[in-house]
């Protein structure tokens, strides 16, 4: 990857784009406003699922960014559950809304993890990826504070669904990057199935499975016309990434950047 701009530049861009998300986010608003749709209550669903499947041992499982209101349930996981996000205000939520089986941890996800290498059996993080600077350095921080064989669930939108690929052909750009929308401009680091894979890769973990929530199609009404079947057969066309990966035994490969992933 190429050097930051001199002269403070790339810490500049890291602060502003903090900012922006607080702002966004910081009292849960706007993410209590579309949890319910169907497209992320079943993003939501299909990730928890995947943790609570694949959890093994007694360590904790980390919710990354949970929000005001978390994917995981205590009642549905045989370890403890700790909730952690940079906003206070939708931290504090997120705790209620889970009971007392949940522990807090207010934390900046770009600055490193405040726990032990080895501390987690399980981390899930829901559409946070696509709003950091460096998503291998995130990555590499979920690899050290999980434990070997640790299961990682994350999900972000896909940047390659397919009524984007067809309009990419047609010289109009996906909506994950389109500076003018009314949140998706804080997404700048939007992915495809086959990146995913190979960022999850370098940053030392093996990914085991890819799914989608749904594979949908909006008509020129603006009504959507969506499928769960097409959703399992091919994912990679679907709105929202889903993946699990295992944590390898070894050390993640060198670093490519060098630089602190911030947003």
């Amino acid at each position: 990857m190429p050097e930051p701009p001199a002269g403070g530049t790339w810490r500049g861009a890291q602060a502003h784009g903090r900012r922006a998300n607080r702002r966004s986010y910081h009292d849960g608003a706007r993410v209590n406003g579309y949890v319910d749709d169907p497209y992320h209550r079943i993003r939501r669903a299909v990730a928890a699922r995947m943790v609570a499947e694949g959890v093994t041992g007694r360590l904790p499982v980390l919710e990354l960014g949970c929000g005001p209101r978390g994917m995981l349930d205590p009642a549905d996981l045989p370890v403890p559950l700790v909730l952690a996000d940079l906003a206070e205000t939708a931290l504090r939520d997120a705790r209620r809304a889970a009971g007392p089986g949940a522990l807090p941890a207010c934390l900046d996800a770009t600055r490193g993890l405040p726990f032990r290498a080895g501390s987690f059996g399980g981390l899930v993080t829901g559409e946070l990826i696509e709003h950091v600077y460096d998503p291998v350095a995130l990555l590499r921080e979920c690899h050290r504070v999980l434990a070997p064989g640790g299961l990682l669930v994350l999900t972000t939108p896909n940047l390659a669904t397919v009524q984007d690929r067809v309009s990419f052909l047609l010289g109009r750009a996906p909506r994950q990057v389109d500076p003018l929308h009314p949140y998706l401009w804080l997404h700048i680091r939007p992915f495809t199935a086959s990146l995913l894979r190979r960022v999850l890769r370098r940053a030392g973990f093996v990914p085991l499975a890819i799914r989608s929530n749904q594979v949908g199609w909006r008509l020129p009404s603006g009504r959507w016309v969506t499928s769960r079947l097409l959703a399992r057969v091919a994912p990679g066309l679907g709105g929202s990434l889903i993946c699990a990966a295992r944590r390898a035994a070894g050390p993640p490969s060198p670093t490519v950047s060098g630089q602190p992933n911030s947003v």
